[in-house]
C-alpha cells in the first residue's frame, strides 16, 4: 500500500531507534531525475537487514539464524528524494512485538526532512520448514531495546475475540404463510378447444438484426 504526501520535518531522534547512514546512487535515479519508488523500497530492506543480521548483537548471539520474513510493507511516500553527496538516515524503531513477528517503523530521512515512512512487519523463519516461528526469548529482549518511547514497556495485550454478528432463524422477521384457496377451473364442453391460425402476412419478426 502506498500513499503520496508533502515532506515534514523528521522526528526528533529516538533514543531508541537503529539509525543506517545509506548513501544514495546514480544508478537509484530514474527517467523523472528522482530516486525511483522501487530503489526507495531497497532502503527500507538494507536498514531491516542491518538490524536483524548485521547488528553486532544479533550476530554475535545467533539471533535470528535462520533470517526472516517480511509479511507486509506499508509506505508513505512524502516528498521527491533526489541524489546527493550526503546519505540518508534510516532509521528503525520496533513499534509493537508478536508471537512471531515486529512491527517496525522506518523513517527514510535526510535532514531536516523525512522523505518517506514505512511500517514493515518482520517474521522470524524457521529452517526447517521455511515458514514462520515464534520469536526466542533473546530476540525479543533484543528488539524490545529499539521500541520506540510511547510504546517501551507496554507489549500489547491481545483483546477479547469478538465475533460478528450471526442472523438466526429467531432474529430473522417470520412471516405468517397465506392460506390456500381453491381456484375454479374453467372446463370446456366438446372437447378441447382450437385456437386460431393468424392469417398470412401478418407474422413479425421477433428479432431484428
Amino acid at each position: 500500500m502506498t500513499t503520496t504526501r508533502h515532506a515534514r520535518p523528521a522526528r526528533p531522534d529516538n533514543r531508541n531507534a537503529h539509525v543506517l547512514r545509506c548513501p544514495t546512487r546514480w544508478s537509484d535515479v530514474d527517467e523523472n531525475g528522482h530516486i525511483n519508488n522501487a530503489r526507495l523500497v531497497g532502503y527500507i530492506q538494507e536498514g531491516i537487514y542491518d538490524l536483524f543480521q548485521h547488528h553486532a548483537q544479533a550476530a554475535r548471539e545467533s539471533l535470528f539464524p535462520a533470517g526472516f520474513l517480511i509479511a507486509r510493507h506499508e509506505i508513505d511516500y512524502l516528498e521527491q528524494l533526489h541524489h546527493r553527496p550526503e546519505p540518508l538516515l534510516v532509521r528503525l524503531s520496533v513499534e509493537r512485538l508478536g508471537r512471531s513477528s515486529a512491527h517496525v517503523r522506518v523513517d527514510v530521512c535526510r535532514d531536516p526532512f523525512t522523505y518517506m515512512t514505512a511500517r514493515t512487519v518482520v517474521v522470524a523463519r524457521d529452517r526447517a520448514s521455511g515458514r514462520s516461528r515464534k520469536l526466542s526469548s533473546p530476540e525479543r529482549q533484543f528488539l524490545s531495546d529499539y521500541m520506540s518511547d510511547r510504546t517501551a514497556g507496554t507489549p500489547a495485550v491481545p483483546g477479547p475475540a469478538t465475533e460478528p454478528p450471526r442472523i438466526t432463524p429467531k432474529a430473522m422477521p417470520q412471516r405468517k404463510p397465506k392460506p390456500l384457496t381453491a381456484r375454479p377451473v374453467a372446463v370446456h364442453q366438446g372437447g378441447p378447444r382450437k385456437l386460431p391460425l393468424p392469417a398470412r402476412g401478418s407474422a413479425r419478426s421477433l428479432c431484428r438484426v
